[in-house]
């Protein structure tokens, strides 16, 4: 490990300074890209061989050596012994596994390694708006993701994983500092205007009331008096408490009150998801009736279940991408909604309001402006980009939802041909890549076409996994949406090949991010590192503590417990912490 501290190239030293100082560029998506230190990115600038370049202004110092603590290769979260509903404590800590899938690791790779990038993702936030009149709770009987007892702490929770990123001082196996934060997707749960108001300063820094309509009481299904839900404040014996969930007197006051998040110190950037392009994730946008019931007085709590088994069939396989049978549902259930304050901060918002919101000088926080998105992105009404990582590797986000409506992804021809020309570019410029997207491979099967763009084919998983191989410069993909870790290797026949690499969610149990680390071995080989982390909330709870940090707990304890809950998403020791090898372009 001393050769990685002590090699001193004049390349490596400028590479060191733009990962110590988090520099950054960025290009459009609309097919050019600017170079470095041209980009709308820098919060201010400084040049480094002549070359200007974007300095984060809290970026933190380079450490000396790999930092492990407040890593799953310290400690996990694991349930204590017991039946019902069981409490959390310290758990062993996961060991890396090293996978030659692809390539064959060498021996002696450790000492001769360089690190060449390093950086954290997120994935899946679903910050919540659990009052939306949109959000389809009764449907809990069909899917356990429709509603989930934790998702009131959804905001405690992100906070407290950004208060994780920001005490690392370093990767925890090159000992790199850490360059930025990319989020892929799924930040909003409902394309709601006050999720992303949440997310943005959750991100960035700010004062945060995860509350809408009536400002001073919560109104929603969890203080209803219906069993279907975990009433915390309440002594009804409900559907949760009967498997041992607690009543928490003040647990919902305490979640809508005001907190603060102090924003990431890292440069970060952000990738679109489904669930912040369109309404429930899955409905076409721009419908006017989803618009205004969004805002409204009204909210439907219980549903038939022949009824909600119907509507879920629908979204299942995509046949009612317009929310034509689920619009027709919810006018033939008027008379068994509920009122509750209108808000017109619950509107959903359109692409051009996502991108404006990202380019708020409000919300940059550490950097870069627009954390991906640029005026250009803007006037092309796109949301795929490039961004520089380090001197030699180069990021790539994508656009890969449907824009007529489904939880499943693609991308059209002009997105593709532009991903092309990227490739073809970093592979001239000898570089490195690291490809973005909210979808995974496997989720990307949805061709309906967009309704923007007549005659426009859309390409799914299989076709985007082709031109990923198709050039060397591909190290990785990295995605999320499946809510689960799992890695594949992906490899074509003339030896070219990339790691998938899916994280789980931030929202269901286990809530993890991701440090993924690329490091050179000099042997003709490169290595990427993946070391997943927890949010920084103890794992041992007490639910007389309703605090910031006590709630952050609360969140992560609540979602090991959720009822049908899935149990697999932790993934397999491969797919958490990694040394993932194969060979260099």
């Amino acid at each position: 490990m001393s050769r990685i501290r002590s090699v001193a190239t004049a390349a490596r030293d400028r590479r060191a300074f733009l990962a110590a100082t988090g520099a950054v560029s960025l290009s459009a998506g609309i097919g050019f890209a600017l170079r470095p230190g041209t980009s709308e990115a820098a919060t201010h600038t400084a040049t480094a061989q002549g070359q200007p370049i974007a300095v984060s202004r809290r970026a933190p110092a380079a450490p000396l050596a790999p930092y492990t603590r407040g890593t799953s290769l310290s400690t996990v979260a694991a349930a204590r012994p017991g039946s019902g509903y069981r409490r959390l404590g310290d758990g062993p800590a996961w060991s890396r596994v090293v996978r030659g899938d692809l390539a064959a690791p060498k021996t002696g790779r450790a000492e001769r390694r360089t690190a060449l990038a390093a950086f954290v993702q997120f994935t899946d936030l679903h910050l919540v708006d659990v009052q939306h009149p949109l959000r389809y709770e009764y449907l809990r009987a069909q899917t356990a993701s429709a509603w989930r007892p934790q998702e009131s702490l959804s905001v405690a929770g992100a906070v407290s994983l950004v208060e994780r990123v920001n005490a690392l001082r370093g990767a925890p196996v090159t000992g790199s500092p850490l360059h930025f934060v990319m989020t892929t997707g799924d930040n909003t749960d409902n394309n709601a205007k006050t999720e992303l108001d949440w997310f943005l300063k959750v991100m960035s820094g700010g004062r945060i009331t995860p509350n809408s309509g009536d400002p001073a009481r919560y109104e929603g299904v969890q203080n209803s008096d219906l069993k279907l839900y975990w009433q915390p404040d309440a002594a009804l014996r409900d559907a949760d408490k009967q498997l041992g969930f607690p009543r928490i007197e003040g647990f919902l006051a305490a979640a809508i009150r005001e907190l603060r998040s102090p924003g990431l110190n890292l440069p970060w950037y952000s990738t679109v998801g489904n669930h912040d392009s369109l309404p429930g994730g899955c409905y076409a946008p721009g419908d006017s009736f989803f618009a205004e019931f969004a805002v409204g007085g009204k909210k439907l709590m219980t549903l038939d279940e022949s009824v909600g088994t119907a509507v879920w069939k629908n979204v299942k396989k995509g046949g009612d991408p317009k929310g034509a049978g689920f619009k027709a549902m919810l006018k033939s259930q008027a008379r068994s909604m509920r009122s509750v304050t209108p808000d017109e901060a619950r509107a959903p918002f359109t692409p051009t309001e996502y991108l404006r919101a990202h380019l708020d000088p409000a919300h940059t926080g550490t950097g870069p402006v627009g954390h991906g998105y640029s005026q250009a992105n803007l006037a092309a009404k796109t949301q795929y980009y490039t961004f520089r990582i380090a001197d030699d590797v180069l990021g790539v986000s994508l656009d890969t939802t449907d824009p007529g409506g489904h939880y499943e992804g693609s991308i059209g021809t002009a997105q593709l041909r532009w991903l092309e020309r990227t490739l073809k570019a970093a592979e001239k410029n000898k570089e490195h890549v690291i490809v973005f997207s909210h979808h995974t491979s496997k989720s990307m099967r949805n061709l309906r076409e967009d309704p923007a763009h007549p005659g426009e084919r859309r390409h799914g998983g299989d076709e985007l996994v082709s031109v990923l191989g198709a050039h060397r410069p591909v190290l990785a993909w990295v995605n999320g949406h499946s809510h689960k870790n799992d890695i594949t290797p992906h490899s074509a026949p003339d030896g070219r090949s990339f790691w998938e690499v899916s994280t789980a969610s931030h929202v269901d149990f286990p809530q993890l991010a991701r440090v993924i680390e690329i490091a050179d071995n000099h042997d003709g080989t490169l290595s990427l590192f993946t070391t997943l982390i927890e949010s920084a909330a103890p794992h041992g709870t007490d639910f007389t503590d309703l605090s910031q940090t006590g709630l952050a707990a609360l969140y992560r304890e609540l979602s090991f417990n959720a009822p049908g809950a899935r149990t697999d998403l932790t993934g397999t020791p491969a797919d958490r912490n990694t040394e993932l090898v194969l060979k260099k372009g």
